[in-house]
């Protein structure tokens, strides 16, 4: 058994390693009707071939294009697993949604990943075994889930659960990227023109005022000298600035310490750390509660909620409730003991344990940091747009007075 067994696991991988394509193709039957269809091969002459043995005559033989397109991104999964949900909540079958969903998305990326995800499907692999083989667009819990729908026989019901989770912490996200856009994008902006001040449009007045021989302003000395040090350093000022952001990112992504560290300053940020810790919260409670309602065990649950999270501190407190769970303590005092949870949720979390309803209590919770987060971003906004233009007020106005300074004290004089 094991050495049959052993050239059918080779002859498997080969055909995994072996590039296929997919082939749309027109051919004839035996009774010269004309049909269509559609073939994953490797080349033209093997789809010419498996078409002869099925007693068709293949008369036009083309390999599918699919152009570069954009990046898969997130939200393209969040509609396709919406879309997914109604149509088979509607009766289509699964091999048809994936080939509408795939051929009418308007990303060739997203039709090309569906349709491969379809051919695997096809060859008999189950949905969630088909997720598993890329890791990059299917996280986890999203194969977790699904898995769970397959065996449970509920998948119309847990895809429309999973499309659910994943619009809502698509819009929370979207919250914090608006409330960090606006100000990143203003100092930048500020930045630049005020580069532009110093390199360009102050040396022109320096000259202007050196013509003068009359002593300047200590303002107009120090915008001047500030202007000399653009002039003469610009590249290092502008090579130090890029270099420090491609660190800060390299070391982000590459170290695991420097993102514990930065995720732990994030949460203690004087203005944004709260917005950040609610924003925690609500993804850790919703997925928690998404995996729990689903039917998954809560020592499997965790282990992908800590990634969805999406900050270090709260995944490495979420490994060690997962640890104390595990051998027994209740999710409340794994929860306590971990010291990164407010005193509501872990009231709210014990008191769904106690009624048998945690997965309710965990979505309440979620929905009332998600109200939260809404109202704290909407009131940031509008207190950070009069400081912003103060602060930009004060420093372009600042920089034409002092530069115009002389210019008034000679009319002054004449």
């Amino acid at each position: 058994m094991a050495t049959a067994a052993k050239p059918a696991r080779q002859q498997q991988q080969q055909r995994h390693q072996t590039k296929e394509y997919v082939f749309l193709w027109t051919g004839k039957n035996r009774t010269g009707k004309i049909i269509r269809g559609e073939q994953r091969a490797a080349s033209e002459t093997v789809v010419n071939a498996t078409l002869r043995r099925q007693g068709i005559l293949a008369t036009k033989i083309t390999k599918q294009k699919f152009r570069g397109g954009r990046k898969v991104k997130e939200k393209d999964i969040a509609l396709f697993t919406r879309q997914l949900a109604t149509m088979m909540k509607s009766g289509v079958p699964l091999l048809q949604t994936f080939d509408i969903v795939g051929r009418g998305h308007d990303n060739p990326g997203v039709g090309k990943l569906l349709l491969d995800i379809k051919a695997d499907v096809e060859t008999g692999s189950s949905l969630s075994q088909a997720f598993r083989k890329y890791p990059l667009y299917f996280d986890l819990l999203y194969c977790n889930l699904v898995s769970a729908g397959e065996q449970a026989g509920i998948l119309e019901s847990l895809l429309d659960r999973l499309a659910t989770y994943k619009e809502k912490m698509l819009a929370i996200k979207s919250k914090i990227k608006s409330a960090m856009f606006y100000p990143t994008a203003i100092v930048i902006v500020a930045f630049i023109i005020t580069a532009v001040i110093m390199i360009f449009v102050v040396p022109a007045f320096k000259e202007v005022f050196t013509s003068f021989g009359a002593d300047l302003p200590t303002p107009t000395l120090v915008v001047m000298a500030i202007s000399d040090f653009f002039v003469a350093w610009w590249f290092l000022i502008f090579g130090g600035i890029f270099g420090a952001v491609f660190a800060f990112f390299y070391a982000w992504r590459r170290s695991t310490k420097m993102q514990f560290i930065l995720d732990r300053c994030f949460l203690r940020a004087p203005v944004f750390g709260p917005i950040i810790l609610k924003s925690v919260i609500a993804r850790w409670t919703r997925t928690l509660s998404t995996m729990f309602a689903a039917g998954v065990p809560l020592v499997e649950s965790l282990e992908s909620v800590g990634g969805a999270a999406g900050n270090y501190v709260y995944r490495e407190g979420t490994r060690q409730i997962q640890n104390e769970v595990s051998t027994g303590t209740s999710l409340t005092a794994a929860m306590q003991n971990t010291n990164l949870f407010p005193n509501m949720v872990t009231q709210m979390v014990a008191i769904g344990e106690e009624a048998g309803s945690l997965d309710s209590m965990l979505g309440k919770v979620a929905d009332f940091y998600e109200g939260e987060v809404d109202d704290a971003v909407d009131a940031l906004s509008s207190l950070l747009e009069p400081l912003i233009m103060v602060i930009l007020g004060v420093l372009i106005g600042g920089l034409v007075v002092a530069m115009y300074m002389p210019i008034f004290k000679l009319g002054g004089v004449v």
